[in-house]
């Protein structure tokens, strides 16, 4: 594990490899660190997976663990940002801290509300019309985490 990752990227029971992938692409792009909340509904040996994350999952800092409670146990004092749906603010209405976590749910049943309920001013959502149901997950992460750099003073750009 990284000593200091810009931000911990936390996918709770991902099921589509092709996502995963690219958020594991995104992470190495950025400087996070990726956890991945069992069960998976893929092996982290996937074709698919390793071909969404092409040659940079060498790269990656990353970790499967077997529960919330877990992820919590591990970064104890780390504030945590939910994704969802039912979520009150949007990123960009709040303050990102070196270290946050960013957590999401899986694809299809997105978290459960038993975490969304531990800190409900925590929860933030996408703003869209109401045409759409959702976004893609990994659509859903770049946006945030890129907001969370972008306050940060962002990146350097290199060559």
């Amino acid at each position: 594990m990284a000593a200091n990752p810009l931000l911990h990227i936390v996918l709770h029971e991902p099921e589509i490899p092709q996502n995963t992938g690219n958020i594991g692409r995104t992470c190495v792009a950025i400087g996070a660190r990726l956890w991945l909340i069992r069960p998976l509904g893929f092996l982290v040996d996937d074709k698919s997976l390793q071909r969404a994350g092409l040659d940079y999952w060498q790269h990656l800092d990353w970790e499967v663990v077997d529960s919330w409670a877990e992820v919590q146990r591990k970064l104890p004092r780390a504030r945590v940002w939910c994704l969802t749906k039912t979520g009150s603010k949007a990123p960009w209405e709040v303050d990102f801290a070196e270290g946050d976590i960013l957590l999401f749910g899986s694809e299809s049943r997105g978290l459960p509300a038993s975490i969304l309920q531990e800190s409900p001013t925590r929860n933030l959502r996408l703003p869209m019309r109401s045409l759409v149901r959702s976004l893609n997950l990994a659509s859903t992460v770049n946006t945030v985490a890129y907001e969370a750099v972008r306050q940060f003073g962002g990146l350097p750009l290199e060559d």
